[in-house]
């Protein structure tokens, strides 16, 4: 492999990096020795992180095409990319079908899976490109088991889900690698926050469960998969605290 190529395939471009298991996986790849490019749409948390980590921060919406195309040439005139990590996401809303908000299932729609798709659709020549390219989305045990409360969220990611093995199939013969990680229960700053719009009920999501998953959980798990030698593909990794056997079995302790 060149020297080229193996800075390549050790630069990541991580999105929805301002906050939770994006924020945690652009630290943990960084101080792994990776060249790292931050990405999400708040500059201001993107430059604090730049500041602690060495990453280079670059604000863009992935579901904005030329916020896209934009970030894509940044990293082109770096010298490109290996990896991709789309962790960009998120919920919004625990209303039943009978109840749903259009708003909140478009939101949800739009960032899980057109973002994904747009950053996908852009860097793949970029991937293929090094030899031995990398792409792991972060879905959610939600895209494999619905439940009540969760339709829009659910649907949102069952498609992140189905498209990622869409995915592996069409790029297998460009020896592009394709990683899924879907996690469970993981108690982060805001996600919980922004899908309930409520300090309250998003303590109650966490509420007596011992050791749920954090983001450094998560971005652990995402490192090793993204480190791996090449030729090893964790096609698909569910994790969870243990205390979440399911989406539906959560054990809870009393005070």
């Amino acid at each position: 492999m060149t020297s080229a190529a193996q800075t390549q395939n050790k630069t990541a471009v991580v999105t929805g990096a301002s906050t939770g298991i994006g924020e945690a996986t652009v630290r943990t790849l960084a101080a792994d020795g990776w060249k790292v490019f931050a990405v999400a749409r708040r500059a201001e948390r993107l430059e604090a992180l730049a500041a602690e980590t060495g990453a280079v921060p670059f604000a863009a919406d992935v579901t904005s095409g030329d916020d896209v195309a934009a970030l894509l040439a940044a990293v082109a005139d770096t010298g490109g990319a290996g990896t991709l990590i789309n962790i960009a996401g998120g919920a919004r809303g625990a209303d039943t079908i009978a109840n749903a908000s259009t708003e909140d299932w478009e939101w949800m729609y739009q960032v899980n899976v057109l973002g994904t798709m747009k950053m996908t659709r852009a860097f793949l020549p970029m991937l293929r490109a090094t030899g031995e390219g990398t792409v792991l989305n972060l879905t959610s045990t939600a895209g494999l088991s619905a439940y009540e409360g969760g339709a829009g969220y659910n649907a949102a990611k069952f498609a992140q889900h189905a498209m990622t093995n869409a995915l592996r199939l069409e790029e297998v013969a460009n020896n592009v690698r394709v990683i899924e990680v879907a996690p469970g229960l993981v108690q982060t700053e805001e996600f919980a926050l922004n899908r309930l719009g409520d300090k309250d009920a998003a303590a109650k999501v966490y509420a007596g469960v011992e050791k749920p998953l954090t983001a450094a959980d998560v971005a652990d798990v995402v490192k090793y998969a993204v480190s791996l030698p090449h030729h090893i593909n964790l096609d698909h990794i569910t994790v969870r605290p243990v205390a979440q056997a399911a989406n539906h079995k959560l054990i809870r302790k009393e005070n």
